[in-house]
């Protein structure tokens, strides 16, 4: 049996061997624990574990491009990237310490280096509201407007909004004009008109 194996070791040196010799070698390798049986345990060990890396990386990326996809807004492309980097390095046999480091390294340079391109020409414009639009204007008071006890009301643009004075011991009575500040959720941040000069 072992003059079998020594052939057998002998032909795939040569690179020729047949699906006999391969059944043979597998029925050896059972039997015997040489040296050279162990190291082709490991080396078909090693190939598993590659392709193992490999499909997880190409999951990965598969799962972050879905979520790109479905998502507005440029979310997780950039980890898409790092897993297509690091499926690469899966590929070329590197260990599973060097895949991480390539896809966090891929994923934070081009985070680092787009993110900021993106969101000028992504959101780049915002347009501000109606609401955003009565900021500045006049309002007249509807309701006493005071903060202690939380209640007030303005008159803007045809529309009775509720409203708080911007410091705290400040009121304004019904008719006063006030200006408005800003908006804070649904309520109108107002002052005091100060009379004209």
């Amino acid at each position: 049996m072992q003059g079998r194996f020594l052939a057998f070791e002998d032909r795939l040196q040569n690179r020729s061997p047949n699906p006999e010799d391969c059944l043979l070698f597998v029925s050896v390798c059972g039997i015997l624990s040489t040296e050279k049986s162990s190291v082709w345990k490991e080396g078909l060990m090693m190939f598993a574990g590659i392709v193992q890396m490999s499909v997880f990386w190409l999951i990965a990326m598969i799962v972050l491009l879905v979520i790109e996809a479905a998502v507005p807004g440029l979310i997780s492309i950039w980890f898409a990237l790092g897993s297509l980097a690091a499926l690469i390095s899966a590929m070329f046999h590197a260990p599973v310490w060097l895949q991480l480091v390539w896809f966090f390294l891929v994923s934070i340079l081009t985070l680092v280096l787009t993110r900021p391109l993106v969101k000028k020409y992504v959101n780049g414009k915002t347009m501000p509201t109606n609401a955003d639009m009565g900021i500045g204007k006049d309002a007249v008071v509807t309701e006493k407007i005071d903060n202690l006890h939380a209640r007030g009301a303005v008159l803007l643009d045809g529309k009775v909004w509720t409203a708080r004075m911007a410091t705290e011991n400040e009121s304004a009575d019904v008719g006063d004009t006030v200006r408005v500040l800003r908006i804070e959720g649904v309520k109108l941040i107002v002052e005091k008109k100060k009379p004209e000069a």
